[in-house]
């Protein structure tokens, strides 16, 4: 695991200038705080920061191939590197370590680009040919790990985060107010948007060639390109739970301990369950975090798990004392992010750090098979849609807007305002993310100042949904949704979140349900064996029948969420009537002060539910005063 940078001039004769990658990757030390490499040859320089995982001492970066005309640096785990060695080994090539990466410089070597169809695992990745002027960079399929780019007079410039490439003064950090419309909007932007005009975010499964100053983008693999096809509910099953066994299996692979994040819920009770069976009586470390609020608290259920794996167990508490967290945590994101559970995620993070290098977690069980309330919702949706007319909708989330919140996770009352509110603020042809989207258009409207709206005019703020909808294809209507959440919302937001946050304590999380055979699996599996009956993740549970406890597979969905509304009324407030001042949302010409003080009021007095609004809003405030001032 690392942090990579990477300079390319645009004359290649010209010498990169002096320390300029060294400040760059100065910036990841807390991606890599075991050691550093660099190298720097007429016209690019590559550089990274190192968390030893693999081959502790041999494995130093940046790699090289044998006769010198071909560099890399990488970021992250190849897990089936031995069988990758062993073809490339056969073929004639030289390895100098033990370490997982170096297949890339060979394999690239040996195949050209289409090396990235033969990895399994994690990774963000730059190589520079000599031979024919080319650097060549890429993510892996799901986005597990990051990579951002910018070309400027001088030439392209590469990043783990968007703090290394902001490290160069030539980088103009003029704002993108589509992308802050998609971070109003979603809590997140979409890829390759980032918040900067300037820096974009290359996508998963995609590559990237520089050659001649011209950037291409080029995608390598697409779960939209998998043939469903027929399973019965057993061989499903049985082809499932080995699959992910598998991949548990080789993302074990480390030279160091290696714990798991436990909610207790279905898809990281899977990993810990499948963790404990490979390791052959040694006690895995499992880590946990709770609330004091009973409503968002799951420590139960995963000391349940971890008394049946018999894990070293280990859990935390999240009070609503986050004033530092928020100005640290907001700061170090480097876009706009409002993904509550940030928090949470830093903190058990930074507890495992103390006791692992490495984490396994459940990410990507539910992108995959059906675990959010959004596809019921949808499928309620499309059963009331010939039966409500929108005037019917409309008058009903007017209605249902004069009852307060309960200061509950859900409830009855929570879930139904929610849901007549997606329904009624956001267009039917996004599906699900009606209810994944938080600013409705005429929210906007009352909100956003004429300057704002002016320069949207233009935009379509939903059309990346659509763009994955219509990719995804087919008559499978679940597993096109699905495919939606694996493109956007597990890209850009969960793995945005994992990533950073436990980079930020040094900590490298990998997901064995984002392996690509479980994927594939997944994908070739229709949605009724996804979600059968109102019952999601009806596959999963076969698969585990008899190995994890039914109370933890009856379960009904909760995720990974903290109080914030309650905090808000509360010890947060102070906070927020700070940032949100009437004298700051001037100063930014972007917000209607008016507008913004009636949402504060309103969710201050309980009147309504504006936190993720409200939350958004301090986010992009203390961003702007630390980017944009």
């Amino acid at each position: 695991m690392c942090g990579i940078v990477g300079i390319v001039e645009r004359d290649l004769a010209r010498p990169v200038p002096p320390g300029a990658v060294e400040r760059m990757v100065q910036t990841l030390h807390h991606r890599g705080p075991d050691e550093e490499g660099a190298i720097n040859i007429p016209g690019v320089a590559l550089a990274m920061r190192r968390l030893a995982i693999v081959d502790l001492a041999g494995g130093q970066q940046p790699l090289s191939n044998e006769d010198g005309t071909i560099h890399m640096v990488a970021n992250g785990e190849i897990y089936n590197f031995e069988s990758v060695k062993q073809e490339l080994i056969a073929k004639g090539h030289r390895f100098r370590s033990r370490v997982d990466v170096e297949v890339i410089v060979h394999g690239y070597e040996e195949w050209g680009p289409q090396f990235l169809s033969r990895l399994k695992g994690m990774f963000a990745l730059a190589v520079w040919d000599s031979r024919t002027k080319t650097l060549l960079a890429a993510r892996d399929r799901a986005g597990e790990k990051p990579l951002y780019y910018a070309t400027t007079p001088e030439g392209l410039l590469l990043g783990s985060e968007i703090k290394a490439i902001l490290a160069r003064p030539d980088v103009d950090r003029t704002l993108d107010l589509e992308a802050l419309d998609q971070f109003l909007t979603y809590e997140y932007v979409i890829a390759p948007r980032t918040i900067f005009s300037s820096i974009r975010k290359l996508p998963p499964a995609h590559y990237l060639l520089y050659r001649d100053n011209q950037v291409s983008v080029h995608r390598y693999w697409d779960a939209a390109d998998v043939r469903v096809r027929e399973w019965s509910d057993e061989h499903a099953a049985d082809a499932l739970r080995e699959a992910l066994g598998r991949a548990v299996n080789s993302q074990m692979m480390a030279d160091v301990p290696v714990g798991v994040f436990l909610s207790g819920g279905i898809d990281s009770s899977t990993i810990a369950v499948l963790m404990q069976k490979e390791t052959a009586g040694e006690r895995v470390r499992s880590f946990s975090m709770g609330f004091d609020d009973g409503s968002y608290n799951e420590l139960p259920y995963a000391r349940e798990i971890a008394a049946l794996c018999g894990t070293q167990h280990i859990e935390g508490t999240v009070t609503p004392d986050v004033h530092e967290l928020f100005d640290r945590l907001v700061v170090h994101l480097d876009e706009p992010f409002a993904d509550v559970s940030l928090f949470p995620t830093f903190m058990v993070s930074q507890m495992a750090r103390e006791h692992v290098k490495v984490v396994l977690s459940g990410d990507g069980g539910d992108e995959l098979f059906g675990g959010y309330d959004a596809y019921e919702a949808q499928a309620l949706a499309a059963k009331w849609g010939s039966l409500a007319p929108g005037s019917a909708v409309r008058a009903m989330d007017t209605l249902l807007e004069a009852v307060p919140p309960t200061a509950k996770k859900k409830g009855l009352v929570n879930k139904t305002r929610r849901f007549v509110a997606g329904l009624a603020g956001a267009p039917a042809d996004i599906e699900h993310y009606r209810w994944m989207t938080f600013l409705s258009s005429d929210a906007k409207r009352r909100l956003y100042t004429r300057r704002f709206q002016d320069a949207l005019i233009t935009s379509d703020v939903y059309e990346p949904v659509r763009s994955a909808l219509r990719r995804a294809g087919g008559d499978d209507l679940l597993n096109r949704q699905l495919y939606a959440d694996l493109c956007i919302y597990l890209a850009d937001d969960i793995l945005v979140k994992v990533d950073r946050m436990s980079m930020a304590t040094s900590l490298e999380t990998r997901a064995p349900f984002l392996d690509v055979d479980v994927m594939e699996l997944a994908f070739s599996m229709p949605g009724h064996l996804k979600i059968r009956d109102g019952e999601r993740k009806f596959v999963l549970k076969q698969a585990l029948r008899g190995r994890v406890p039914d109370t933890i597979l009856k379960r009904k969905k909760e995720g990974f969420s903290i109080p914030m509304k309650n905090w808000l009324r509360k010890e947060l407030a102070p906070l927020m009537e700070s940032l949100l001042s009437e004298e700051r949302v001037n100063v930014r010409g972007l917000m209607e002060p008016g507008e913004v003080r009636k949402l504060m009021d309103q969710h201050k007095t309980g009147r309504a539910n504006h936190a993720h609004v409200l939350f958004s809003l301090m986010v992009f405030e203390r961003w702007a005063q630390a980017f944009l001032e």
